[in-house]
């Protein structure tokens, strides 16, 4: 039994869920489709593309950014056109992610680094222990495109602190959230492991008012409440495996967790098993995104 109830089924992969505007964005992977969703259930389509969507935000003066998993690259809907924010296929080594945009417009872009599905079905979770490194990218409101930080295992899901200066990065195949301190020029410094989640896949993750981070386990079906350190506070059962999570809702303590019966590729895109799943907690939501 799940502790969460079911707002929304139906989806194939879902992925960078964002409040935005008294709706629920998300991408729908294999839709091809940017959706939203409000606190009743009512889903309506705000995007399609010929990529896979994934991570979302949004520039100052409100135009939606999105990330093109399979072009990697950043794409600006302009006027009802969606256009090439930044190509950052040169520091990306396999498909673009997910993706955090403050409140200047910057965007923190990660990248799977290698081709999972691939080797998922060939070693299993041997691929923990054993893959490439990739780059974590930023990208400025302009569309300037830089290397934010090398060396990273699957950086994923990411979270900044109200007060600008702490990003913090999930990092799915070392087990872990890792955090950095943002400096004047946007530069990462003071690399350290934020939280040690020892048998977690660490993949969309949250901020709450008091700090701590949800993150979406996805080898469980389950969403964590984790404070800095690692201890864990909070545990909610979820009906299936879960990728994404946010807060949001009226009040700002709706967590929504977006989970799928797998995350194949192959399996995702022809089976919708995809849900948007809620639960109320007691700690609204904070920063970015």
């Amino acid at each position: 039994m799940s502790d969460t109830n079911i707002l929304v089924d139906g989806l194939y992969f879902g992925e960078g869920p964002r409040w935005h505007d008294g709706r629920l964005w998300f991408s729908d992977f294999y839709a091809h489709a940017v959706k939203s969703v409000d606190e009743s259930g009512a889903v309506r389509t705000e995007l399609e593309m010929d990529d896979q969507p994934s991570g979302l935000g949004w520039l100052p003066d409100g135009r939606l950014l999105v990330v093109a998993m399979k072009e990697r690259a950043v794409k600006r809907l302009d006027a009802g056109r969606l256009v090439t924010h930044a190509d950052i296929s040169h520091l990306s080594a396999h498909l673009c992610n997910d993706m955090v945009v403050d409140e200047q417009g910057t965007a923190w872009v990660g990248n799977f680094g290698f081709d999972l599905d691939a080797e998922l079905r060939a070693r299993g979770v041997e691929v923990f222990n054993d893959h490439p490194v990739t780059n974590l990218v930023r990208v400025d409101a302009d569309g300037t495109v830089h290397l934010a930080a090398r060396d990273m295992h699957f950086p994923n899901g990411s979270v900044i602190t109200p007060d600008g200066k702490t990003l913090i990065v999930a990092e799915t195949f070392a087990s872990c959230l890792t955090a950095f301190t943002i400096a004047s020029d946007q530069t990462l410094t003071a690399r350290r492991v934020w939280a040690s989640l020892p048998g977690v896949a660490p993949d969309g993750i949250c901020l709450d008012e008091n700090l701590r981070v949800w993150v979406a386990n996805a080898l469980e079906p389950e969403v964590l409440l984790v404070a800095e350190g690692g201890e864990i506070i909070n545990r909610v059962t979820t009906s299936q495996n879960c990728y994404a999570c946010m807060l949001g809702g009226e009040a700002g303590t709706t967590l929504f967790a977006v989970t799928a019966d797998t995350s194949d590729g192959k399996e995702a895109q022809e089976t919708a098993t995809g849900r948007i799943e809620t639960i109320s907690v007691d700690a609204a939501r904070a920063g970015w995104p």
